[in-house]
């Protein structure tokens, strides 16, 4: 009589390799932390516009948060910039969660902004997230990958990858994080280094990669699955699990109703974002360095966050580009600094 046949057996494992590696067909497109301390200087070559010590032109750095159907006011920012041609040409672009999916027509320009509109306002997201739609309760996650999926590969093509691509080759830079879910590990992903590789490693292969780090860096664990990255190190060949680049992995309270993932949701952003301003905030203040936030006025039409319904995320991206318009969007976060560094960077971080 044989024994019944263990769970390993029946679950593939995964094996990681000792040290991060690079996505299948490319090289140099990630960034960690350890590269920060062992090559600092590299790191500021990749993103520094090349500049003579005497200029005094602004460099300009925004950084794009989360906050799901929030994203939408983060969009309208941006087309109210440009209405109001007060819309700066970025040196740096970052983003993070529905920031990432912002992130790249931040970098690319004003020309790209009806396709950022029509990503937020079109009615795509109450389309593919109503909860109606939500994956059954013995899913790993509220809703499916391929909702999220559906939702970014319209608007990620050829084209915006030319533009990207464009934009790196100027020295400006565009990276979106993730957490490498299994290290425990924040990623920052050079997205203008993919671009600039698509037609070596192949279109296709590199547009894919495009949406799926967006995916990932969208995929707050218990909202979405997270993703598998298919990634080299020396010989080996192995898949990464990539998730929401804000968070650390943490773990949200089971629950069989959405309504307590969507509750959990709204207050895990609330108070994580206000810790990370205020130490952007310090970190600004320390360094004499500027720092305007934009963030989402209070309105209780706006509702939650997971609330994808189109008439809501049109009322944000609308207020947004008005406030915009009007020169009202930007609040100081730190203190006016005096310093020859103050007058050579501007920091923006302009949705929660």
């Amino acid at each position: 009589m044989t024994d019944a046949p263990s769970l390993r057996f029946l679950r593939p494992k995964r094996v990681l390799a000792d040290q991060p590696g690079q996505p299948v067909g490319f090289r140099n497109v990630r960034l960690t932390p350890g590269e920060a301390d062992l090559g600092l200087a590299a790191a500021i070559d990749r993103i520094a516009l090349p500049r003579t010590p005497w200029s005094r032109a602004p460099f300009n750095v925004l950084a794009i948060s989360g906050g799901a159907a929030g994203g939408a006011y983060g969009a309208g920012v941006l087309a109210g910039l440009s209405q109001a041609g007060s819309r700066p040409d970025f040196a740096l672009v970052t983003g993070v969660s529905t920031g990432a999916l912002i992130a790249p027509f931040a970098f690319v320009g004003p020309a790209w902004d009806e396709r950022l509109r029509d990503a937020y306002t079109g009615g795509h997201a109450q389309t593919v997230f109503a909860l109606r739609r939500a994956a059954p309760g013995l899913q790993p996650s509220l809703f499916r990958a391929r909702s999220l999926d559906s939702l970014i590969a319209p608007f990620v093509d050829d084209d915006l990858l030319e533009a990207v691509a464009q934009g790196h080759a100027e020295g400006r830079r565009l990276f979106v994080a993730t957490t490498d879910l299994d290290r425990q590990r924040a990623c920052i992903w050079d997205l203008g280094a993919i671009a600039t590789q698509r037609h070596e490693a192949g279109v296709e292969r590199a547009i894919d990669l495009f949406r799926q780090i967006l995916a990932a860096s969208a995929s707050l664990p218990g909202v979405f699955p997270p993703r598998l990255i298919a990634c080299q190190s020396g010989e080996r060949v192995y898949n990464e699990m990539h998730v929401d680049g804000g968070v650390a992995a943490p773990q949200i309270t089971a629950g069989n109703l959405p309504a307590i993932l969507v509750r959990s949701f709204d207050t895990m952003l609330r108070f994580s974002y206000r810790q990370a301003i205020s130490v952007t905030a310090t970190f600004c203040a320390g360094a004499g360095l500027p720092l305007d936030i934009a963030s989402i006025p209070y309105d209780p039409r706006h509702g939650s966050m997971l609330k994808f319904d189109t008439a809501s995320m049109t009322r944000m991206f609308d207020t947004a580009v008005a406030r915009a318009r009007a020169h009202e969007v930007w609040a100081p976060g730190a203190p006016e600094p005096e310093t020859i560094a103050g007058q050579l960077f501007r920091t923006f971080r302009p949705a929660d």
